[in-house]
């Protein structure tokens, strides 16, 4: 049963959902305040067909192509790249950005009050290993059965210190357990668009702790390591909330709860996500 210790309070605005049993995928939307977007051409992005092709070819973070992304149609492995490394690794994480409302935080926000992105870049490529990015929750899809019990966006939002961080808290876990288990996440294409300016005020009430907190939370996760045991999602995410239990309960005591749900988390994920007989193919396959 699920414990009330472990729920994350989202603002009325959100909106979560995944896309219906009986397609038997695996991948999961959520996205928040936003429309669909045009491409150069004016015709309307399929947000939700690119983050599938996303998904399902290989991912490249151990070694940067200058073409990007070496599985789109009209790209391929430059010159240099070593073959041993082109079969690539499957695909956890499809991360999209957003045209119209930048994803800035609230300091930002006040100091560029009108600033819009406009820039439609055509491009996808795989987040290198060892590299944290800022991962927002607005245009995200990801393969459940290959990192669904990593994605918790941590007890965050009404009644504790810190909001906004919440799909943050979330990549930053991710992205440490995609490296070591040997997973990708790209970011780039599909773009949204988002077109809700949320108060800058309101955000820094939520954000102004984790301003502070981040400067020790990301070289926290930057220098986090995982043992050669933990080889599942569930491993590697238990394994961590001993490391923010240890090591982040100095900068508040609130990471000592954080930690405790995210026992509580992976401790209802398997209650109501048995484990399965077979294991999942990996997604696609190199050119």
């Amino acid at each position: 049963m699920l414990k009330g210790s472990i729920i994350l309070i989202l603002p009325p605005v959100c909106a979560q959902g995944g896309m219906p049993d009986d397609t038997q995928q695996d991948y999961l939307k959520n996205m928040l305040t936003m429309q669909v977007a045009k491409d150069p051409s004016g015709k309307d992005i399929n947000a939700l067909e690119q983050h599938i092709k996303n998904l399902l070819s290989p991912s490249t973070p151990y070694f940067f192509n200058t073409l990007y992304d070496p599985y789109a149609e009209g790209a391929d492995f430059v010159r240099g790249y070593p073959f041993s490394l082109r079969e690539g690794v499957p695909t956890a994480v499809s991360h999209g950005l957003w045209l119209n409302i930048p994803d800035y935080d609230a300091p930002t926000q006040l100091v560029k009050p009108s600033e819009r992105n406009t820039r439609y870049v055509n491009a996808v490529l795989t987040i290198p290993k060892g590299t944290l990015f800022p991962m927002c929750g607005m245009n995200l899809a990801f393969d459940r059965e290959l990192i669904g019990p990593a994605m918790y966006f941590g007890l965050m939002g009404d009644g504790q210190p810190i909001g906004r961080y919440d799909d943050m808290w979330a990549g930053w876990c991710t992205k440490v357990i995609c490296d070591h288990l040997g997973l990708g996440i790209k970011t780039g294409l599909p773009y949204i668009w988002h077109s809700k300016a949320s108060n800058p005020f309101v955000n820094l009430k939520k954000e102004y702790k984790g301003i502070f907190w981040q400067e020790e939370i990301i070289p926290f996760f930057q220098s986090a390591t995982l043992p050669k045991d933990c080889t599942t999602v569930q491993k590697c995410y238990i394994e961590l909330s001993k490391q923010v239990k240890e090591k982040l309960t100095n900068v508040d005591p609130y990471f000592t709860k954080l930690a405790d749900a995210m026992v509580t988390w992976i401790e209802a994920w398997d209650e109501l996500n048995p484990a399965k007989d077979s294991a999942k193919l990996p997604n696609g396959s190199a050119k």
